[in-house]
């Protein structure tokens, strides 16, 4: 009986050319796992075109709602931005994939697991380290690291010397990843960062020159960090972010253009259009500030950094991660409310937090003098505050 390999299978051109070439280097039997984060994709034609490449089995994965609810939550929970722009899109999927891959692994008797990651790239280290934390004795094919392809113009001449149908030319090369959180663009003309990227690249976002001249306001409800309702309604979570991405989209929001640092060492660029999830993070940011107290607001943002880096360097199934995820879940106990955006062009604009849970008091900040705070106090907290300040003057004076 031949041995099994598992192969994460996506249908575009790394994995469309990586099932032909595991038949002819491995006697192997090829199970193609694509699973189905919200990339878009017609699943019936992956199913063919697997089947038609080589795979004997395939497997197709509907983990949309699991990878809104267990990744994507989380993220926004923790606030987690990796170097301050990137809301990680590809890095809150691949930690469910691998999880899933070892679980079919198991099912199969397979002891091969085969992934179409870049050896550049950070994906490569996502997927090995998440199938290690499940399973350390699964052995990984990496073609981009063994066969003598090393371009995707070469990868498209193979794919072309098989037959093989692939979603991209030459002329439009870009390496795209897309989930239901975000769509990734790399390659072509972007590595060159003295070029302006093109708007025509978007699949989710109007170039803001291009929205509607008329503001548009949405309201996004959150119960302990969680959203939860849109414009008032309740909506199932891949609905909800569906309409998120839609509304945003539209409205021109949610295109960043980065230079960010690998994990392997290096610098790449990419344009990340992530609509619907940055409206959330603006959103669950604002209530935030309403409902956490200083110290812990501002600790907070340290852990949102960490909890970005872990992510992005796919350390998701750690034991720091956990830790996080437990200091996270206390801070959201009161962050409940709705917060009202207008949206025009490429920006946001709060309009209204509404929380039973606000630590404002307009009473106590009101320039109008209240009951609950003497503007004579400030003078006695000035005194303390300004005494190591007065003593370092002091001493500056003798010398």
């Amino acid at each position: 009986m031949k041995e099994k390999v598992v192969l994460a299978y996506s249908g575009g051109l790394d994995t469309s050319i990586i099932i032909p070439w595991l038949k002819e280097n491995y006697d192997f039997e090829v199970i193609a796992v694509c699973i189905d984060v919200g990339q878009n994709d017609d699943m019936n034609h992956v199913r063919e075109k697997a089947i038609k490449t080589g795979a004997s089995k395939v497997y197709i994965e509907d983990l949309k709602e699991e990878f809104i609810t267990d990744y994507l939550f989380k993220g926004i929970k923790s606030g987690a931005i990796y170097e301050g722009k990137y809301l990680l899109g590809t890095a809150f999927a691949r930690p469910l994939m691998a999880k899933r891959l070892v679980e079919i692994a198991h099912i199969e008797g397979a002891k091969y697991i085969c992934h179409g990651c870049t050896g550049k790239g950070n994906d490569q280290v996502r997927f090995e380290v998440g199938i290690a934390s499940f399973d350390p004795n699964i052995k990984i094919i990496a073609p981009w690291r063994i066969w003598n392809i090393k371009s995707r113009e070469d990868a498209i001449d193979y794919a072309a010397s098989k037959g093989i149908e692939i979603p991209v030319t030459k002329e439009k090369i870009y390496s795209r990843d897309m989930n239901l959180w975000h769509v990734s663009h790399e390659g072509g003309e972007l590595e060159n960062p003295t070029n302006e990227h093109k708007d025509d690249m978007y699949l989710l976002v109007t170039p803001p020159e291009k929205a509607p001249d008329n503001p548009t306001y949405v309201e996004i409800y959150f119960e302990k960090g969680v959203p939860k309702k849109i414009n008032g309604n309740e909506l199932n979570p891949v609905d909800m972010l569906s309409l998120l991405n839609k509304v945003a989209g539209e409205n021109g929001i949610g295109v960043i253009d980065l230079i960010e640092n690998r994990l392997v060492g290096m610098k790449s660029r990419g344009v990340y259009e992530t609509p619907g999830g940055t409206l959330l993070y603006y959103a669950h940011d604002e209530l935030e500030r309403l409902t956490l107290d200083k110290t812990t607001y501002h600790f907070k943002q340290i852990v949102s950094q960490k909890y970005g880096e872990l992510v992005y360097d796919g350390l998701w199934f750690t034991q720091l991660k956990d830790a996080l995820d437990s200091f996270v879940e206390t801070t959201q106990q009161n962050v409940t409310g709705t917060v009202k955006l207008k949206l025009y062009k490429g920006n946001i604009k709060t309009a209204s937090i509404d929380t039973p849970y606000a630590l404002y008091n307009e009473e106590i900040s009101s320039f109008s003098t209240g009951s609950l705070y003497n503007h004579y106090d400030a003078e006695g907290f000035i005194n303390l505050y300004s005494l190591p300040s007065k003593i370092k003057a002091m001493m500056n004076a003798k010398e």
